[in-house]
């Protein structure tokens, strides 16, 4: 089984997926740790996250980097969401997440494409989504916590710029997957969100059966 999970930036899909790839005991993949290992890389190279050449040249990374925790930064989710308009980031990328997604395990991905690009033909789509504000304050809140000295207003206008980034950019555009079940989860709490999210996949696996008993 694959399930798909898009969403914009600090919506709640990561720790769904990954609730989600606990409750089904499938293999789980944070897709924007790539993108965020492409800007961290191209930081290291001081390269130009805004020039195609140099973005590309940072997406040669060795897979031990998805596990260094300054990957979650602000800064360097700031350089993902720039290098991630590249199409020849997102096709130098491609071929990682496809072949986590089709491996025979089955797999949970989440992202921005995972559901229209990478895995169209994934067994469930969702689109977890979230107001501005509401994402805003989510992010405002995890990084005081991690000790970070930050402004609400700056976050928002973060936001709303990685969203317009994201909606915009030709190749692989954030937007739902036409059969995609969407879950706003602006007004619910983390737990809620989960279960809802665990309620979705129930239902499209029991609508899948019902059509195909065998």
């Amino acid at each position: 089984m694959i399930i798909a999970v898009d969403g914009p930036t600090a919506s709640g899909k990561g720790t769904i997926s990954k609730e989600l790839a606990k409750h089904f005991a499938l293999p789980f993949l944070d897709t924007g740790l790539l993108y965020r290992a492409v800007g961290w890389t191209l930081r290291e190279q001081r390269g130009n996250a805004d020039n195609p050449e140099h973005a590309l040249k940072a997406c040669i990374f060795d897979g031990a980097l998805l596990n260094e925790p300054g990957l979650r930064s602000e800064a360097v989710g700031g350089l993902a969401s720039r290098v991630s308009v590249h199409p020849e980031v997102r096709r130098a990328l491609d071929k990682r997440q496809k072949d986590f997604a089709y491996q025979p395990a089955g797999a949970v991905l989440d992202g921005r494409d995972i559901g229209t690009i990478i895995a169209p033909d994934a067994d469930v789509k969702l689109f977890v989504t979230a107001s501005s504000e509401a994402r805003a304050v989510r992010r405002f809140e995890e990084m005081k916590r991690r000790g970070e000295k930050v402004n609400f207003d700056d976050i928002l206008a973060d936001i709303l710029k990685r969203d317009e980034r994201d909606r915009s950019r030709i190749t692989a555009p954030l937007k739902p997957a036409e059969d995609a079940d969407l879950l706003d989860t602006t007004d619910l709490t983390i737990g809620d969100a989960v279960q809802q999210a665990i309620a979705l996949v129930d239902a499209k696996i029991s609508r899948r059966r019902d059509k195909d008993p065998a």
